[in-house]
């Protein structure tokens, strides 16, 4: 479980789209902040696959670099 102490990742301000040529854009309330490639992609798609939505949350913030924010 992810720890969560100020209840930010209650709600769905991350999104994420994986893209043919294995990309993960990642948007934050519905606009595009980052994108990820390479070995860093394959290795976020590969725990988003196994993460619950609060973990997916807390993936794609620590990708964009604001988790701490």
């Amino acid at each position: 479980m992810v720890e969560d102490a100020r209840n930010r990742f209650a709600e769905d301000v991350f999104g994420h789209v994986v893209t043919k040529d294995g990309k993960v854009l990642i948007s934050w309330q519905g606009r595009t902040v980052t994108t990820v490639a390479g070995k860093a992609a394959d290795k976020l798609i590969a725990k988003l696959a196994v993460a619950d939505r609060r973990e997916v949350q807390h993936l794609l913030a620590r990708a964009t670099g604001h988790f701490k924010h």
